[in-house]
This record gives C-alpha cells, structure tokens and sequence, in this order.
C-alpha cells in the first residue's frame, strides 16, 4: 500500500507540477500564453465545471474491467486529484486524474515539441508525452468550460508511446463523462 502511495503521489506531483510552472510555451508550433497558477483550494463557485464531479468515482469509471484498485485522492491535490496503480497484469501503470478550475487546457505544456493538439468527440485536447522529460510519462490535458480542464495522466515502465496509448485509450471513456463545452 505504501508503494501505491508512493507512486499515486508521484504522478500526482507529475501533474501538479505541470499545471504550476508558469512558464510561456507552445504546441503544434502554436504560441501558448501563461497564466498564473490557480489557488490549491478547489472552489465551490457555480461556474465551477467540475462543483457535481468526483475526480475518484470518474477514474474508478475509466478504469473498470482493467485490472486496477479502487482510485483514492492523491496527497498532493487531494480536493482535485485521484489516482491508481496497476499491479504486474497492467505493468505497475499508475494513473491520476485532476479536475482543475482556472486552468486552459493549453496552459504550462511541459515538453511542447513533442505535444500534439487535436480533438476527441469535438473537445480540444493536448496530449504531451513525458511531460517531466522522462520515459514512459504521457500527460491529455482537456478543455472544460469556462476556462478549466481536466488532465489525464499515465505512468507505467519506459514505454511513451503505450503510455500514450493508454491514456488515449482511457480519454476515450473520460472525454464523454466530462461537463459539456
């Protein structure tokens, strides 16, 4: 349980991490302006997207039939974020989710020269492969009106391109059970 811990509040920082650098970036060749980093504290405001969503019971929803553990908060966003760890079966794949209010989806990419923009079900998203520059880390970040999003991380070996794969297998199932834009 411990190493869960570990692990989920690994990817938890990973994704904290990239949503707090405030730094200007750009995906697709695409200039990306930054904004400052939103309080920790999720707020309950109406224009909250995510004020009816639980970060946990969405992921355990991703997740059914693959072999993972129930999804818990993670330590470091616990209000926002929720993560889950794979055993052998699933090669030690954690996954996190974050629901953040007062963030663009465009926002703080990490590692813009190997991101890629596009859309899923006509919702913008950002996919970054090692979003902390090391392997085996892919990051969907995806638009949420007004002005939120939802992340979407995956950490399992040294393979990017099935972690890519994964979470765009995993946003498949996210992207329908996120509030409308």
């Amino acid at each position: 349980m411990k190493k869960l811990r570990i692990l989920v509040s690994f990817v938890a920082l990973g994704v904290a991490a990239t949503t707090l650098t405030a730094c200007d970036s750009s995906v697709n060749g695409d200039a990306l302006p930054s904004t400052p980093a939103p309080s920790s504290a999720p707020t309950s405001s109406p224009a909250n997207p995510f004020a009816s969503r639980n970060q946990c019971a969405l992921l355990d929803q991703i997740l059914s039939g693959k072999g993972f553990p129930k999804a818990t908060p993670t330590e470091a966003q616990a209000q926002r974020s929720c993560g889950s760890q794979g055993g052998k079966e699933t090669n030690f794949t954690a996954i996190g989710l974050l629901l953040q209010e007062g963030q663009r989806y465009s926002d703080n990419i990490r590692n813009p020269s190997k991101a890629r923009s596009g859309k899923l079900n006509g919702r913008p998203f950002v996919e970054d492969p090692e979003p902390l520059g090391s392997s085996g880390q892919c990051s969907m970040f995806f638009a949420v009106e007004p002005n939120s999003r939802a992340v979407l991380d995956v950490t399992g070996g040294t393979d990017t391109a099935a972690s890519c794969r994964t979470a765009e297998d995993l946003a498949s199932k996210l992207e329908p059970l996120l509030p409308k834009n």
